[in-house]
């Protein structure tokens, strides 16, 4: 406790100047979710001061953050999809899957997975990054003009038959849920068919073409009616925005342009009483937990977002430590990885009760506390309390922020989240692959997988396939490297030292082979090959596995193939110097004693050798 006050006044100054920096940053993310400005302010508030008081990064500033809102945004948009397009009705689930996210990361830092988080291969993390600040652009691209494809009713119109099929699909579901046979009693499907009205077509068809215009796809495809339909007030607010984020920095950066940017945009739309759209309105007052989560909740509507509550989570978890590396750089001092997850998971878990989206470390919003003067957690305490009283104080000013103001904000951070050190070096990285006629770098083709199926398909299954291809590309590699150093070749090879002495007049009953390096699934191939160069007057194969200190499973059944082949020969094998590793893996599938007896085991080449002259004799 001492040492949390050991800093007040530079923890404060710090706090308050980051608080500043995450308030048109809180708001634009919780507009860009899905649930509004107000998701995106509960976010900021108790991530920022929950994380800081229990996590383990002193100078951490947490709370909604891109690749956070960008998951979420798709997330929130599927969950009110599926019931019936109404924010209340899907709200519970929402939030529900977000306190599952919290106590995941709370999970994962109880389990000490903290530690693992920076073996996540550099092209994914640097894919997933450049993928979120293009889905950022292009999802601002339409409120930057003022075009929102629910409002079009020629556009949502075009969804009239697939809105029909949803609700037809929804009526059977809750039959199914109730064990009504839709087939045995098809006459209570017809009634409930009948009593759906044009209102609530009209509502999930609307529901249909915003979620349309949430994926990369389909906001290409809207975009050239979109430009038809060009709101130019909005899209000079927009401009507008931007225009000032970029220049004021160069004027000073110790004013945080967002914040200038957002109140002279918005000054000049409501002073000159302008006709623009607003964001929605931010309810007065203390926030409220949703108590529905509990009382509501129903194992069956949160089953199908494990997974994407666990990709959220470590998502979260991936943020917030690359976040307290860069503070460990700035302050010289050393974070506690899993202590600081579990900080974030409680933070995440408490903003979900209250009904705030979920966030991570924020790296800009940190540097600008550290570089404030903020030292402790109390910097990251007071960042929470200050967006409160903001809330509390300037709610309803708020609400007359214009909605193309925080769209300029958010393109600008979708530019800036983009990893253009990863770009910028893909024509210098060595091109260490070959498809087809094609040479590529292995590193750059994880990066545009993930990043082209995280834009076009599903960010969680990108991540998880990048992660997939880097692991095989990074086995190949090692394995390629390994077999180069490693001879378990089955070619003829000069005698060792001590194996100078051996009888003349037995070199053609017994076979020597050494195994130098691993036997692993990068060196199996040529292992596999040895049966066929024993010669036929063989009657013993002698293997020195001295220089063999490891196996895997892969080599292991290699190794049985190969004394199961030379059982069926009659060929006697003796095992000289096996180590612990490979004695071990065979001892498991039963090789010792099964195949090898543990007296064809010897731990010398000259006690192998007693046994040769004693039990192999000359052919005559």
């Amino acid at each position: 406790m001492k040492n949390l006050f050991s800093n007040i006044k530079g923890d404060a100054f710090g706090g308050i100047t980051a608080g500043i920096v995450a308030l048109p940053l809180a708001l634009a993310f919780g507009v860009s979710s899905g649930l509004g400005p107000t998701a995106g302010l509960y976010g900021a508030i108790f991530i920022s001061f929950f994380a800081a008081l229990f996590g383990g990064t002193n100078t951490q500033i947490s709370g909604p953050t891109a690749p956070m809102t960008a998951v979420s945004m798709l997330v929130i948009a599927g969950i009110i999809a599926t019931n019936d397009g109404d924010v209340n009705k899907a709200l519970p689930v929402i939030l529900t899957v977000f306190l599952l996210t919290g106590l995941m990361q709370v999970g994962l830092g109880i389990l000490g997975l903290g530690k693992y988080i920076r073996y996540i291969p550099y092209p994914v993390v640097s894919g997933f990054m450049t993928a979120i600040g293009v889905i950022i652009l292009l999802t601002q691209i339409l409120p930057s003009i003022g075009y929102y494809p629910k409002e079009d009713m020629e556009f949502v119109n075009t969804f009239k038959a697939q809105a029909e099929n949803v609700i037809l699909r929804n009526i059977i579901e809750e039959e199914k849920s109730e064990g009504i046979l839709v087939l045995e009693n098809f006459k209570e499907t017809i009634s409930r068919s009948e009593a759906i009205s044009q209102e609530d077509i009209l509502r999930e068809s609307q529901t249909l073409a915003k979620n349309e215009s949430k994926k990369a796809f389909g906001i290409l495809k809207i975009l050239p009616r979109a430009l038809q339909n060009i709101n130019w007030l909005e899209l000079m607010l927009a401009l507008g925005t931007i225009f000032i984020i970029y220049g004021f920095k160069r004027i000073t950066k110790a004013v945080p342009s967002t914040l200038v940017a957002l109140i002279v945009m918005s000054g000049i739309a409501f002073g000159f009483g302008l006709n623009y759209r607003p964001i929605e309105e931010i309810p007065s007052g203390l926030p409220i937990p949703n108590l529905e989560i509990f009382t509501n909740f129903k194992l069956s509507s949160i089953t199908p977002y494990v997974f994407t509550a666990l990709t959220l989570a470590l998502l979260g978890a991936i943020d917030s430590l690359l976040t307290s590396v860069v503070a460990d750089n700035m302050t010289k001092t050393k974070h506690k990885p899993n202590k600081e997850l579990v900080g974030q998971g409680i933070g995440n878990s408490i903003a979900a009760i209250f009904g705030g989206i979920p966030g991570a470390g924020a790296t800009i919003r940190t540097v600008v506390n550290i570089t404030s003067g903020g030292k402790t957690k109390l910097s990251g305490m007071i960042a929470g309390v200050l967006l409160l009283i903001i809330l509390l104080a300037l709610g309803p000013v708020a609400s007359k922020i214009p909605a193309a103001v925080l769209a300029g904000i958010l393109i600008t951070v979708g530019i800036g989240v983009m990893d253009y050190k990863g770009l910028k070096a893909i024509p210098s990285l060595p091109r260490d692959i070959k498809l087809g006629p094609l040479k590529l770098s292995s590193e750059v083709l994880i990066m545009l997988v993930v990043l082209l199926l995280s834009t076009f398909w599903d960010l969680i299954y990108a991540v998880g396939i990048g992660l997939v291809i880097a692991s095989l590309m990074f086995m190949k590699k090692i394995g390629d490297l390994t077999a180069e150093r490693s001879d378990v070749k089955p070619l003829k090879e000069e005698a060792w030292a001590d194996e100078a002495g051996f009888p003349e007049n037995l070199k053609e009953e017994v076979f020597i082979k050494h195994l130098k390096g691993p036997l692993f699934f990068g060196s199996t191939s040529d292992f596999q090959q040895l049966t066929a160069q024993i010669p036929d007057t063989a009657k013993t194969v002698i293997i020195r596995l001295g220089r063999m200190q490891y196996m895997d499973q892969s080599g292991l059944y290699a190794m049985e193939d190969m004394l199961q082949e030379l059982s069926k020969k009659g060929i006697a094998v003796l095992f000289v110097g096996l180590l612990r590793q490979p004695k071990y893996m065979m001892e498991r599938i039963d090789i010792i004693p099964d195949l090898i007896p543990r007296e064809h085991i010897f731990d010398s080449f000259k006690e192998c050798i007693g046994w040769i002259k004693e039990n192999v004799h000359e052919n005559d």
